[in-house]
């Protein structure tokens, strides 16, 4: 099984997909050619770094590709009152006494530093479909697992500013 991904998720992977294709690839493309006609390869820094700059776009488009190949698509079939993808939910943890805010995202999306939870992650599957005033508990491992309380939740927040992750 792939990747979970949304119709969005599809489309930027395959915006950046025809992007890496038509306008990447022809830039590295033309600075091999310039490297090249510098003559004598075996010393040419600029030769060596559009090869691995070729590889590396390439490297991408092919990552891409097998992912749509073998993607799931989903949809998101939770209710306007519950945590859905494209959530932005505030937890209440008792444990620390603190409040944090998460959007829930496909895998492809997902950030910690940016606090973008995956719905595969123990947080978002624990959060996932939940409303406001539910306690959930999340598993962080066999030894421990701490409580939350939903406390807030902001549906239908999109996703056009979020990235498709690097591999």
């Amino acid at each position: 099984m792939g990747e979970r991904l949304t119709k969005s998720d599809v489309e930027k992977i395959q915006k950046e997909i025809e992007y890496r294709q038509l306008v990447e690839r022809p830039k590295i493309l033309e600075a091999l050619k310039e490297a090249k006609a510098q003559g004598d390869l075996s010393e040419n820094f600029e030769y060596h770094a559009a090869k691995r700059d070729r590889a590396k776009n390439d490297g991408r488009i092919n990552y891409l590709e097998r992912m749509l190949k073998f993607a799931t698509i989903i949809d998101d079939d939770t209710a306007s009152d519950e945590v859905g993808i494209n959530s932005i939910v505030t937890l209440y943890i008792p444990e620390d006494d603190c409040e944090e805010t998460y959007k829930l995202v496909t895998s492809i999306r997902s950030d910690s530093m940016k606090n973008m939870v995956s719905i595969e992650s123990p947080l978002g599957q624990a959060i996932r479909g939940k409303k406001v005033g539910d306690t959930v508990t999340i598993k962080v491992s066999d030894d421990y697992s701490y409580d939350a309380e939903v406390r807030k939740i902001e549906t239908n927040v999109g996703d056009d500013n979020d990235e498709i992750r690097s591999y």
